[in-house]
């Protein structure tokens, strides 16, 4: 470790239980995404970051993207920070504040932010409040310890993960909020991941004609026409176990259909029967030929209904995130101090199969990997579960890693 990194490490170790404390403040914001009203939590993130030094900017999203988008209250927060002469990369460091409701079952309140046995409990610690406090104390550390270091850091904190990221990272870029050569997204401590998972999303609707149960011919049963529609849908997923991804960490394509709705009472044949269904896309994948060949597995299904009215609709389509020219510096500054600081073997490279905020970032052709404080798997860290919590000394690793990752690619670059 060169004179640079020790003094950047020993200012980090000063400064974690305020790092500690700033997560904390964090989790306790409440950020529930349905319903998406973040304008609260990203005003603590701005106070909190003004009295960190940073001169942070608000992006009020407008009110139709946000509606289009399933929110109630769009933000984004974004500070840069210039090192030296700021000719050097400009590298963007997102995480995203928003989460999923933190349902029952807890042993911790879960807006708490309670410390018990080494692990700050709550909604958000892991997924992905931890890394929010992570990437802003790693700038300051450059920022503070008056090392050389040439460039430009912007922490870009979003909140609209859950939902799709489409008004968070994706506006960011689209509008020229952030221009970056390299982004670093929230991950985990254990794992740098270059590539995930797409997903579609499908409303498909049927419509028939009711009718009273006693004169059911007289009717389009648009619940029965469904279950035709359903049975080809299980078809086809068990051919999708048939297909595998050559990424590690990702497997076969799923399928899954996680909403039906339909029917008027118990007495009337139903008019109307909807499902939604999620389709996750392996990078190997075509997302457009999937699509295509989803619409074709359910308009085949219902083509001898009759007097029965299919309509699709898009959710959602999240396109997968590869590795895109330009990413091994990056990857290999990341994967150097990852072993320098966790003292153990080579940093696993990855992919995983949910979808995140990362493939924004690659879809506008930047180098982007994810990381940040957290265990070896989602379950581990209990995410989107009960008792969700992040361990204090990989949220401490995590902050030395990206530290030191974010100084060599502004020291060889700058």
């Amino acid at each position: 470790m060169n004179d640079d990194k020790a003094k950047l490490a020993a200012w980090l170790q000063n400064h974690e239980s305020e790092m500690i404390d700033l997560l904390g403040k964090l989790v306790s914001a409440p950020s529930d995404n349905p319903p998406g009203n973040c304008a609260s939590i990203a005003e603590v993130v701005v106070r909190e970051l003004t009295d960190r030094g940073f001169e942070p900017f608000m992006d009020v999203v407008p009110k139709e993207e946000t509606l289009a988008a399933g929110m109630a209250e769009g933000r984004n927060v974004v500070a840069d920070t210039l090192l030296g002469t700021g000719t050097g990369p400009v590298i963007a460091l997102n995480a995203h504040g928003d989460v999923v409701p933190p349902g029952e079952g807890w042993t911790y309140d879960p807006y708490g932010s309670i410390i018990a046995e080494g692990k700050l409990y709550g909604r958000g610690a892991a997924v992905s409040k931890s890394d929010i406090a992570v990437y802003t104390y790693a700038v300051m550390a450059l920022r503070e310890c008056g090392v050389e270091a040439d460039g430009r850091l912007c922490l870009a904190i979003t909140f609209d993960e859950e939902t799709g990221g489409e008004i968070g990272p994706q506006r960011l870029l689209r509008e020229g909020f952030i221009a970056p050569d390299y982004a670093v997204v929230a991950g985990f401590t254990y794992s740098a991941v270059t590539a995930h998972n797409g997903c579609l999303h499908l409303e498909v609707t049927l419509k028939g004609r009711s009718a009273h149960a006693a004169i059911p011919n007289t009717g389009a049963d648009a619940l029965e026409a469904m279950s035709k529609v359903l049975s080809a849908l299980y078809d086809y997923r068990n051919h999708l176990s048939g297909i595998h991804s050559a990424v590690e960490g990702i497997e076969s394509p799923t399928l899954s259909v996680g909403l039906i709705q339909g029917g008027i009472n118990t007495n009337v044949v139903p008019d109307r029967c909807v499902i939604r269904l999620d389709r996750r896309i392996i990078p190997e994948e075509n997302p457009g030929l999937v699509e295509q060949e989803l619409t074709s597995v359910i308009g085949l299904a219902v083509q001898g209904c009759t007097d029965i009215e299919l309509q699709i609709r898009r959710i959602l389509l999240a396109l997968p995130f590869k590795e895109v020219e330009g990413t091994r510096p990056l990857l290999e500054a990341l994967r150097a101090n990852w072993t320098q600081v966790m003292g153990e073997g080579e940093l696993p490279v990855q992919g995983v199969p949910l979808y995140a905020d990362a493939r924004h970032f690659t879809e506008a052709g930047i180098p982007t990997v994810m990381f940040g404080a957290g265990p070896r798997t989602l379950e581990e860290a209990n995410g989107h579960r009960a008792d969700e919590h992040v361990r204090l000394q990989d949220v401490a690793a995590a902050a030395r890693i990206v530290t030191f990752t974010l100084y060599d690619l502004l020291r060889q670059q700058g």
